[in-house]
């Protein structure tokens, strides 16, 4: 099969990534089942195992897309239009907006569907070969924190809250110990260790040096690639039940509550199984069981059906604050 991925953001992702991540590991995944990849992303992108055409920001997309030399396009975002050649539409994100998605559109979680009125999803996964072995034997100093920790609905604050009360170290990879770029938030104390924007190995380290993932959020989670990224390094999951973290968490693989005081003793005193936490990283939401995922959506829709029968509309509004008993 011959696929163009379409993606409006530049890549290789060097730091924090993130769908560009899923995308580029999407165009492994399906070079490894034998299919060809073509990429059609901004100026400035490069790709050492797919071919490369780059956006021309001067011209509509739909009018770069050379249909007739691809079995299916794949679009990373909404396209706000129904392409008249065979087509996916991955929406990865929460909508603010409530307009309708194109009738091929799939979702990263059932959670995720739900949400849009569509029964259409595909787990993300990544290419675990990238993160490198995990190290077994390095010692694990301290809980963390993984996302953009500017973002309300992320809760930097309720992870750190979590973490002082059941008396534990916190790394924090996506904040800074002083914000004013949403909400003010200064965080004095010493146990609360500040990483910034972290990628890459210094990632990597961090993330095997952890004795479990702090991620109360405060939204319906669409995904979670932080989570998997951790379950991949053995850490088990303290978090809120919220949008798709009941579908990766299990109860084998940590703890979900919306109450500062019930994860506070998960953290204190449950223990899980870290190579279980890791099997379920490596199973579950790998390159391969994504690629899979969506051959099987692009094989219905060359077969002539429709993702859904009428176009999905978020039902509620993505970005609001979920409950936080604090």
């Amino acid at each position: 099969m011959k696929i163009l991925l379409v993606h409006q953001t530049k890549i290789p992702v060097f730091s924090y990534g993130g769908t560009e991540r899923v995308v580029w590991d999407l165009a492994k995944g399906l070079i490894e089942l034998g299919h060809e990849v073509t990429f059609l992303v901004p100026e400035g992108s490069s790709c050492d195992f797919a071919k490369v055409i780059c956006i021309d920001a001067t011209k509509p997309i739909m009018a770069q897309i050379p249909s007739d030399a691809f079995d299916i396009v794949h679009f990373q975002s909404n396209t706000e239009m129904e392409p008249d050649f065979p087509y996916l539409v991955t929406e990865h994100g929460n909508s603010k907006r409530e307009y309708p998605f194109p009738l091929n559109t799939v979702f990263i979680s059932k959670n995720h569907a739900d949400r849009y009125g569509s029964k259409e999803f595909v787990y993300n996964g990544l290419d675990w070969s990238s993160y490198g072995a995990v190290d077994w034997s390095m010692p694990r100093l301290r809980h963390h924190f993984l996302g953009k920790g500017s973002w309300p609905v992320k809760n930097l604050k309720g992870a750190i809250q979590v973490a002082r009360r059941a008396g534990v170290e916190l790394a924090v990879l996506g904040g800074t110990r002083l914000n004013l770029s949403r909400t003010f938030r200064f965080t004095p104390w010493r146990s609360i260790h500040f990483h910034g924007m972290v990628g890459g190995e210094l990632k990597f380290r961090l993330l095997n040096e952890s004795k479990g993932m702090i991620f109360p959020v405060r939204w319906n989670e669409p995904f979670g690639l932080a989570v998997i990224e951790s379950l991949y390094f053995g850490n088990p999951v303290f978090a809120t039940p919220y949008g798709a973290l009941p579908e990766i968490v299990l109860s084998e693989h940590g703890y979900l509550s919306d109450s500062v005081s019930d994860l506070a003793l998960a953290v204190r005193e449950m223990t899980f199984d870290p190579r279980e936490c890791h099997q379920r990283a490596v199973s579950m939401f790998n390159h391969v069981a994504m690629a899979k995922g969506y051959l099987e959506k692009y094989q219905r829709v060359l077969d002539g059906e429709r993702m859904n029968a009428t176009q999905p509309v978020l039902k509620e509004n993505g970005h609001q604050l979920l409950p936080w008993m604090a």
